[in-house]
């Protein structure tokens, strides 16, 4: 067998060694007789529609339909003309894949799934990747699935291994939870700066201060993030019973999200290399005038999510002092690790510009830790701040005398009670308990939605 399993703490790692044996399919297929197994496809129409996008897409699907053991494919379709999901199908029909599900998040059928559990408090009004997800796993746990996984529309090196080795733990180990990873290297450059450039300093930043004051819950789970190798990838895989009970981010914080209510529900955690060579995808711009873009808003969701269930399940107190400090921390590591990339880059062979690299770290990255943790600071504090900030300059002086510092105080009484929290849906057991005819109501959308498409 072409893995071998080296143990980390609450998480085994699965290296590819060697060629992939042939029977892995055939074992999939074997066990797949009684463990029903469900791939989710979150896209939007442009994967298909742009001329760019649609041969990375026809790949995927051609790679797909050599896939004998998923039960359903789901597709789950977002910012979609009732014509864009029929061309949908009509690709999924031409390159032989027959097993489909079109999950049209815009057409009436599921429109009206989105209706009910908006109406019955569930806040899903907002499209998105998350929400588009969190609906095709409801369609997944209603076609009766066991092992259910995600893999992106953009994956330009998608080759059908992927899935293969992203469910066998799940499948045939009987695993709860499967996490590919992968090497970010292409074209001899290095990519996946969220990760290298961010998260990982970040996790290092915290594992530091914490050491020093022995604060083992957030060391915990510090641990457990930095033991992933590649903690921001897309595609994942869940048993039913855990997917039951996980809650998901609706923003780019999604996959540390994840992970986080992985360490709080699951028992049985895999890491999978699922790829022989590299990774590559659709980049994004790193927008660093503008937090709400790219990689910089990918950033502060990123910061902000973590920190929130930091303060939230660990008890973490999160102060002006605090973000600075770690800030400041934060920067010292990622230096080391840019040094570290450069010295490696050299010595491989491979293009790296270390100017651009410690730039995006003291612009981007920089601001995206500050930004979350004003963020995370309650509103009326920040108030408290400001407040401090005009009354010792002179340039304020004159509205100070004007009842300035009378409207701050007051405006910060008015948003005492406010906190940040992190944008996520509920678990599906929740919404069964709430409402018990939903699965039932999801399965009448499917077929007549099956009628439309195939």
């Amino acid at each position: 067998m072409s893995f071998f399993a080296q143990k980390h703490t609450k998480i085994t790692t699965f290296h590819l060694l060697g060629s992939q044996p042939d029977e892995m399919g055939e074992k999939l297929l074997f066990h797949t007789k009684w463990k029903k197994a469900v791939l989710v496809v979150p896209l939007l129409a442009t994967e298909f529609t742009e001329e760019e996008n649609r041969p990375v897409f026809e790949n995927i699907v051609e790679e797909l339909a050599s896939v004998e053991y998923l039960s359903r494919i789901i597709f789950g379709l977002d910012s979609a003309s009732d014509e864009e999901a029929l061309e949908l199908a009509d690709i999924l029909k031409s390159k032989g894949l027959n097993n489909f599900l079109i999950q049209h998040n815009n057409g009436a059928g599921f429109a009206s799934i989105f209706t009910k559990l908006s109406e019955a408090g569930f806040r899903l009004d907002q499209p998105g990747k998350g929400r588009n997800m969190f609906l095709s796993f409801g369609i997944a746990l209603a076609l009766g699935a066991q092992c259910i996984g995600v893999v992106d529309a953009d994956i330009r090196t998608f080759d059908r291994k992927m899935i293969d080795r992203l469910f066998f733990p799940l499948v045939v180990l009987n695993y709860q939870f499967s996490k590919a990873y992968y090497a970010r290297l292409q074209d001899d450059k290095l990519y996946g700066r969220a990760k290298r450039l961010l998260l990982d300093p970040l996790l290092i930043a915290l594992k530091r201060k914490f050491t020093d004051t022995q604060e083992d819950r957030v060391l915990r789970i510090v641990d457990f993030l930095l033991n992933f190798h590649y903690q921001l990838s897309g595609e994942v895989a869940f048993e039913n019973s855990l997917l039951r009970r996980m809650h998901f981010a609706t923003n780019w914080g999604v996959e540390i999200f994840t992970l986080i209510e992985v360490y709080r529900k699951a028992s049985t955690i895999a890491q999978v290399e699922v790829l022989d060579g590299a990774y590559d995808h659709k980049h994004q711009p790193i927008s660093e005038e503008d937090r709400s873009r790219g990689i910089h808003k990918m950033g502060v969701d990123i910061v902000t999510t973590l920190l929130s269930a930091l303060v939230i399940e660990e008890g973490l107190e999160i102060s002006d002092h605090f973000i600075r400090d770690l800030t400041i921390t934060y920067l010292d590591v990622a230096d080391q690790l840019i040094k570290m990339y450069a010295d490696n880059a050299a010595f491989s062979g491979l293009q790296y510009d270390r100017n651009e690299e410690e730039n995006a770290v003291r612009t981007v990255f920089k601001d995206a830790i500050l930004f979350a943790g004003d963020l995370l600071i309650t509103p009326y504090r920040l108030s408290d701040r400001f407040l401090s900030f005009v009354s010792t300059n002179d340039e304020f002086k004159p509205f100070m005398e004007s009842g300035l510092a009378r409207a701050i105080d007051k405006a910060g009484l008015k948003l005492k009670d406010q906190l940040y929290e992190t944008p996520q849906t509920v678990s599906w057991d929740r919404v069964n308990m709430r409402l018990p005819k939903i699965m039932y109501e999801l399965v009448d959308v499917i077929e007549e939605e099956k009628k439309r498409f195939q």
